[in-house]
Order: structure tokens, then C-alpha cells, then sequence
């Protein structure tokens, strides 16, 4: 070879490798591969094949000079041909061995065929194969040029391969981070913020663009703290690198951007460099308002459940300590008047702890349990009405049509709801207003109401008092006893019958309670 030209080969070579190998795209990598090799060996076909495990095989990534509808023969072909390699056998001599097999399943007027394994750190990566159209010969030093192009090619491969599995892996965090139902947000060591997820916009009120570089002391403001925040954490030494390396777990109710406020928990988790100083700080932020919100009506139930078992137990124990008085001679009608108020106060408790089980069999089991049969509504409305009659002087009236018709469910559970509705209206509705249970029905269901003429429920409570342990808040209500079940038991049961229920309210001019069943 003529000495300029060797010089010239050898120019285009390293111009060629450095373009290569300081590009990170794959696709643009092996485009460039192929453009030089056709220019360097003078070829009229060149294509690289690159290992693809999930193909099952050798798969053409890059190509030139062939059509495209030629592809899936000739990856059919590589595979076939090719096989041995995954047992080791890659070298450029077993290769040139089925060039010609390859050759002709492209175009049978391609005289020669050149090929290069890709190689990396004794990894095989893919093939360069060039085919010319015309026989000549092939040069040592051709041969080591293109050996050295192919090993700078096999670098840049393997970099692009490596780029592109971290940017898909950097794609699926990102993926991750920005799905998350938790805010996420990174801090740099001046407690920066570079980096935060929808999640954290959503809850805090700044979305990422506008929390990106911002003290987070400035996006954190906190109306109440329960703890110690990240601020005076670090002052006492949190995150020094002879500190044991433990969360920090802040909570309190959060100002959000907009005014509001909200409930959160934050957990702060150091990351230190190689020298020990802290680099960056990742935080979890979660929306315990929920959380606290069933801590203080957790609260609030298990003190009226207290007041609730201690008031009845209460009366039955003085009541019956009365009437065992030694010293005192009671009469029939005294007798009868006490043991009335006794067994008054135990069908309470009954109900009260028939409740409590039933909730708890809800709340566990997802679901409520029913035995079907068939149930008269008429007349669980009527037991319960006459039951309760003697419990109160307030009155109870009936209107319900005549022949109403029977409908399959469990009648212990519906005359629990009826029992609740109407414990509720004798509750609030004032002694000289009448309370009215009654029914109608169409060809598909059959539909109760309880009506009494009681203070109403506001608007903007309605929509929560099926909510367990939930009361309305006024001034009647807090002067009546209740544990805050009555109406989210009747809900689960009528929605385990398949029906609906609703109130329809005016403050100051009573309630109506609702429940649809279906006949069928």
C-alpha cells in the first residue's frame, strides 16, 4: 500500500472513530459505523447485526445498500448461521466461513464479503459485514485497519448500549417518581430543592417547575409541628457523618400554597458523599389528613361509646339496687314502673352493642352477611313503631297502603335500619311534633320513609351523616346520646339488599329518611 495512502486511511480512520465514539445514540452510532466502513472498504452492502437476546438472536440494526423488506429473511438467516457464536466461537475465520451463504440470501451478484466481529471486554456485541461486488485483494494491513475500526466501533456500541439502558432505567424512576401517590422531593445540601414529583405540587401547592432551586423552608410553612423540623434536626447533628444514618420523620399540619390547610408526615433520608459530608437529602411527604381524621373520630367514638355502655349500665344498677332494698316495701305498680325503666335500659345496651358487633363484622369482612327470605316491610315497620311507642311520648304514625307486598331479605337486619331510623326521629324531633313511618310501592321495589318534624340537617352535612361515627354537629345533638352508628349501619345493610338510601332536609323544618328495596 502506497504510503499516502496508508496515511490517508489512517486519517480517516481516527477522524471517523472520534465522531463514533463521542456519539451516545446507537441508532447514530452505527449509522456512522457503516457509512465508514462502505467508504473505507469501497463496499456496495454493509450491515451490523448486534446480539439481541430477546429476538433470539442476531438481529440487523444497521444496514445499506438492501432494501427493507429484505430484513426479516436475512435475520432469519443470521440466526440460523450464526448459533455457534453463543457457544463462544466468534473469531473472523468462522465467520468468513458463512459469508457466502449470507452473501447470497442478499444478492447472488456480491463477490466478496468482509467481516468484523464487534467485540467488548471479550464480550460478543455484533457483526460488520461489508460485501462488495467485486473480487480483489484483502491486505494485511487492510485487514488491521479495519480491525482497529471495528474495535473502536465495538467501544462505541457498547457506550451507546450502556447510554441507552441507563436513560431507559433514568425513564422508568422518572416514571415511578411522577406515578407516585407520595410527594418526592430531593434536596441539595443547603437544603435546595432540585428535584420534586406532581405528587409533591399536589400536595403542597407548588407544582415542580416552581419549587425547583427554592429554600424548602419557604415552601414548608408549618401551622402546627409535633416534632422537631429538618432545620433544627441538622443544628443538633442529624446526618454527621459520625451519626447513625436514620430517617427523620417530621409531621404536622402543613399551609398549603393556596390557603388551605393539610395534615402531612415527612421522612427525610440523608445521602452522604465518599468523604462523609451530607451530598443530598430525598423526602417522602404522605397526606395523613385521612389518617388523623379517623385517629380523632376513633377517639371521639371510643368516649361516646364509654359515655353510651356507662349511662345504661348505670341505670340498671341503681334501679335494681332500689328494688333489692331490704328495709323498703314496694308496691306492685312501683315494682312494675322500675322494671320497666330496667328492661328499657337493657333493650338499649342490646342495640348499642348489636351495633358495635355489626360494624365490626363490616369493617372486617367488607361485607354484610344477609339470610334471605321473605321479609314484610309493613310489619317490621309496625313492630317497631309499637315497641317504641311505649319508650316515648312522642307519636308514631303509621301510613303505609294497603296489601303492600312481601320482598325477599333479611328481616332482622331491616327492622334494625327501621329500629335505627326511627330511634333517631324520636331523638330529635320535639314532644308535640308526630313522627311518620310509612311505605309505598311500584312494580319493581318498594320504597319506607321515616318523617319527623325535627331541626333539620345543614346541607353541607348531609353528604357525610352515613359516615361512621359521624353526628350531625348542633346544639340538639349534642345534647342527645349516640355513638354516631345508627346511619352507616342502615346503609351497609340496605346496600347489601341491593337498594338505596337517602334523607331529604331543611333546617328548621325536619327530615325525611328513604330507603328503596328491590321486590325481586
Amino acid at each position: 500500500m502506497r504510503p499516502d495512502l496508508r496515511t490517508q486511511q489512517r486519517n480517516f480512520l481516527l477522524q471517523i472513530t472520534r465522531a463514533i465514539t463521542a456519539q451516545l445514540d446507537l441508532d447514530e452510532v452505527l449509522r456512522r459505523v457503516i457509512q465508514a466502513s462502505l467508504v473505507m472498504l469501497a463496499g456496495r452492502v454493509a450491515i451490523i447485526a448486534l446480539d439481541d437476546r430477546q429476538a433470539g438472536g442476531f438481529t440487523v440494526r444497521a444496514y445499506s445498500g438492501i432494501a427493507a423488506e429484505d430484513l426479516p429473511p436475512l435475520n432469519q438467516k443470521l440466526r440460523e448461521l450464526m448459533r455457534p457464536l453463543d457457544e463462544g466461537r466468534f473469531s473472523r475465520e468462522f465467520l468468513n466461513s458463512k459469508l457466502r451463504e449470507i452473501a447470497n440470501s442478499i444478492d447472488s451478484g456480491l463477490a466478496q464479503s468482509i467481516a468484523m466481529p464487534l467485540v467488548f471486554a471479550s464480550k460478543p456485541l455484533g457483526l460488520l459485514i461489508v460485501f462488495r461486488s467485486y473480487q480483489t485483494e484483502i491486505t494485511r494491513e487492510d485487514l488491521s485497519t479495519l480491525q482497529s475500526f471495528a474495535d473502536q466501533a465495538a467501544i462505541a456500541v457498547n457506550n451507546a448500549q450502556l447510554y441507552g439502558e441507563l436513560n431507559r432505567e433514568h425513564q422508568r424512576l422518572e416514571a415511578i417518581l411522577n406515578n407516585s401517590g407520595d410527594g418526592v422531593f430531593i434536596l441539595d445540601a443547603e437544603q435546595t430543592v432540585q428535584q420534586a414529583n406532581r405528587a409533591f405540587g399536589r400536595i403542597t401547592g407548588w407544582t415542580a417547575e416552581e419549587a425547583l432551586q427554592q429554600p424548602i423552608q419557604d415552601i414548608l410553612d408549618w401551622q402546627a409541628l409535633d416534632m422537631p423540623d429538618l432545620q433544627a434536626a441538622l443544628a443538633a447533628g442529624w446526618a454527621r457523618p459520625d451519626a447513625p444514618l436514620e430517617p427523620l420523620y417530621v409531621e404536622g399540619d402543613l399551609r398549603r400554597r393556596d390557603g388551605s390547610s393539610i395534615s402531612i408526615g415527612i421522612t427525610y433520608a440523608p445521602l452522604l458523599a465518599a468523604d462523609g459530608s451530607l451530598e443530598s437529602i430525598i423526602a417522602n411527604v404522605r397526606d395523613i389528613s385521612n389518617f388523623r381524621m379517623a385517629q380523632e373520630l376513633q377517639s371521639v367514638f371510643i368516649s361516646t361509646v364509654q359515655h353510651e355502655l356507662r349511662t345504661p349500665i348505670a341505670i340498671i344498677k341503681g334501679y335494681a339496687s332500689t328494688l333489692s332494698r331490704d328495709d323498703v316495701d314496694w308496691s306492685g305498680a312501683v315494682m312494675r314502673k322500675n322494671l320497666a325503666i330496667i328492661e328499657e335500659e337493657a333493650d338499649r345496651l342490646t342495640n348499642l352493642v348489636e351495633d358495635l358487633l355489626t360494624a365490626s363484622k363490616i369493617q372486617a369482612e367488607r361485607e354484610l352477611r344477609l339470610s334471605i327470605a321473605d321479609a314484610d316491610i309493613k310489619a317490621l315497620a309496625t313492630q317497631s313503631a309499637d315497641r317504641l311507642k311505649s319508650q316515648t311520648d312522642k307519636r308514631i304514625e303509621l301510613s303505609f297502603p294497603e296489601a303492600f307486598p312481601l320482598i325477599q331479605g333479611d328481616a332482622a337486619r331491616l327492622r334494625q335500619v327501621i329500629d335505627n331510623l326511627l330511634t333517631n326521629a324520636i331523638k330529635y324531633s320535639p314532644a308535640d311534633a308526630p313522627i311518620t313511618v310509612g311505605g309505598r310501592y311500584t312494580e319493581k321495589s318498594v320504597i319506607l320513609f321515616v318523617r319527623d318534624k325535627g331541626a333539620g340537617i345543614p346541607k353541607d352535612q348531609i353528604d357525610k351523616i352515613f359516615d361512621r361515627f359521624y353526628r350531625v354537629d348542633n346544639s340538639l345533638t349534642r345534647q342527645t346520646q349516640g355513638a354516631g352508628l345508627g346511619l352507616f349501619l342502615a346503609k351497609a345493610i340496605i346496600e347489601a339488599h341491593k337498594g338505596e338510601i337517602s334523607v331529604r332536609s331543611q333546617v328548621g323544618s325536619g327530615a325525611t329518611f328513604y330507603f328503596t328495596l328491590p321486590r325481586d
